[in-house]
């Protein structure tokens, strides 16, 4: 009995061990990435209230307030809406087009939303081909008719719905292939139609994934400055940039962005307190692939429709115009040139995405495993970094990192008597730290829902085998999560090579991307040159784009 007493608590022991150091690790990893944000925090009450921002609360605060609402109410309802309707379609149904739909609708992840916007400005304007040839054609003038202007609220929500709907598409399309197909089964056996099945069974159990996707957009429209600013719609984010890099008020900059940073807190908790006890496990172990209802007729135009929409909204009609532009006049400095400039994106986009989705794992397994409070709430400080602008990203890091990049070289100088320069802002690594504070908030709402999903129970069964923490998540919960973490670092890769304010202030001297160089163009109005290097990060992102969707739909077969 005392032998069988020691062999038995030794699992025990292992398992009570690798947690605490897990978790350990896991708030270290959180530390440093929310590090960047706290940095920002800090210069809140550095000098009281200053008149700056005085000045911005009398005046301009309401209308920031007002339009940051809008666009929240705005972008979320359209991305719920177009994302889960296109994933329900090329999920469950079976039409013309269906196989090319899956992938392509993805394809808007590619286009900065600041190109869209350039294009769209260019096509819509008074000047641009379609009103030019409505007056031409029916021999109008300016007055006679009514146009919608894009560069307005509207057109901002607009630009914002369709480049940033992939994100609810991709999560809504992962969830409903991973869907309990036992569950429809007993729901259509109890007289459910597919469209009570849909609202019943299907998009309950996919809540978790669109919420993420929702919120990952929220987001990502909070933080975005380079449309609105275009397009002239005052908000907290170019607020933020005023103050800061136009009025060298830091202390005001970094309160508009606590206030930001309290838009997405309320957003996040309102989201999560509305699920109340509700729990999405999927316990059926019943998830065969099945077949896809055939459409036919009306409906499969129908459904052929709402699927070419947000493609050519969002996709096909910038890439086109983008196309044209750099084909009839371009950039005449095309060459070696964009093969360097194109390889510095993939490299910052490839490091950072392999890096997010391994940390976001750790993250998301310690908060599972932990049974106190400190490592889920760490993982929420972790995911606003996604709502701070990239360039306050960028100086929450630069303050810090210089710091150390300067007691480095000192170091190292006293000891060995040679200079080595500044190691980390000379280099990538401190861009790199950048975009993840920034984009881990991505990877690790993904993973996050793809563990949700995963009852406990399996955690318990593997732990009764004898299995430790490390055995269950290598060989239960990654095969589990492939779709997850594909997703991750799909969004992560697209995010990074679109990523423009933080690139511009922290890039290493002489050190281009795309993303800068279509934007340095394109703010000199130079757009039809701009249009080299914006079609360049348009292809370069859709190869990761279709291999990755398409890798989701094979890990579900």
């Amino acid at each position: 009995m005392p032998a069988t007493t020691a062999v038995t608590a030794l699992p025990a022991a292992r398992g009570i061990r690798r947690p605490g150091a897990l978790v350990i690790a896991a708030l270290l990893v959180a530390a440093l990435a929310a590090a960047p944000i706290l940095s920002v925090w800090t210069n809140i009450f550095a000098g009281g209230t200053s008149d700056t921002w005085r000045h911005l609360a009398s005046t301009v605060l309401p209308e920031y307030v007002a339009n940051t609402l809008w666009l929240c109410f705005g972008v979320g309802s359209g991305v719920i809406v177009v994302g889960v309707s296109t994933a329900w379609l090329v999920t469950m149904h079976d039409f013309p087009g269906r196989r090319l739909f899956q992938w392509a609708l993805v394809l808007p992840l590619a286009v900065p939303a600041y190109v869209m916007a350039y294009t769209y400005t260019d096509l819509l304007q008074f000047v641009g081909p379609i009103q030019t040839w409505l007056r031409e054609s029916f021999g109008w003038h300016k007055g006679d008719y009514w146009f919608p202007d894009v560069r307005s609220l509207g057109g901002a929500v607009t630009m914002f719905i369709f480049v940033l709907y992939p994100y609810v598409y991709l999560l809504a399309r992962t969830a409903f292939l991973e869907r309990a197909s036992g569950m429809l089964e007993v729901g259509r056996s109890l007289g459910l139609g597919p469209w009570a099945s849909f609202f019943r069974i299907s998009l309950p159990l996919a809540r978790p994934a669109v919420a993420a996707g929702a919120a990952l957009a929220l987001m990502e429209t909070l933080a975005y400055y380079g449309t609105v600013a275009y397009f002239a719609v005052p908000t907290f984010t170019t607020g933020i940039y005023q103050a800061w890099f136009s009025l060298g008020d830091r202390i005001a900059a970094a309160q508009l962005s606590a206030t930001l940073l309290g838009f997405v807190v309320l957003l996040l908790l309102a989201e999560r307190t509305s699920r109340g006890r509700a729990r999405f496990h999927d316990t059926s172990g019943r998830n065969r692939p099945q077949p896809g209802r055939r459409l036919s007729g009306l409906k499969a135009a129908a459904a052929v429709l709402a699927c070419v929409m947000p493609l050519a909204i969002g996709f096909l009609v910038p890439a086109g115009i983008l196309l044209k532009m750099a084909l009839t006049e371009g950039d005449a400095q095309f060459g070696a040139r964009f093969v360097q400039l194109a390889g510095n994106s993939f490299t910052l986009a490839a490091s950072t995405s392999l890096l997010a989705v391994g940390l976001a794992l750790l993250l998301a397994y310690a908060a599972r495993i932990s049974r106190g409070h400190w490592a889920p709430l760490m993982n929420r400080v972790v995911g606003l970094g996604y709502a701070v602008p990239g360039s306050v990203i960028a100086v929450g890091v630069l303050i810090p990192v210089t710091r150390l990049d300067n007691w480095l070289a000192a170091s190292i100088e006293e000891s060995f008597g040679t200079n080595p320069g500044l190691l980390l802002t000379g280099g990538i690594a401190a861009l790199v730290y950048a975009y993840l504070a920034r984009f881990l908030a991505v990877a690790l709402q993904t993973v996050e829902t793809g563990l949700a999903k995963i009852t406990p129970s399996m955690d318990d069964a593997a732990r009764s085998l004898g299995l430790g923490r490390g055995d269950t998540l290598r060989r239960v919960h990654l095969p589990l999560l492939r779709g997850s973490l594909l997703s991750g670092g799909l969004l992560v890769f697209v995010d990074v090579m679109k990523e423009l304010p933080a690139t511009l202030v922290m890039r290493p001297f002489n050190f281009d991307t795309l993303a800068t160089q279509a934007y340095i163009l394109a703010s000199d109005e130079r757009l039809a040159e701009a249009s080299t290097a914006a079609l360049t990060i348009v292809a370069v992102g859709i190869l990761p784009v279709i291999a990755v969707s398409r890798g989701i739909a094979r890990a579900r077969k």
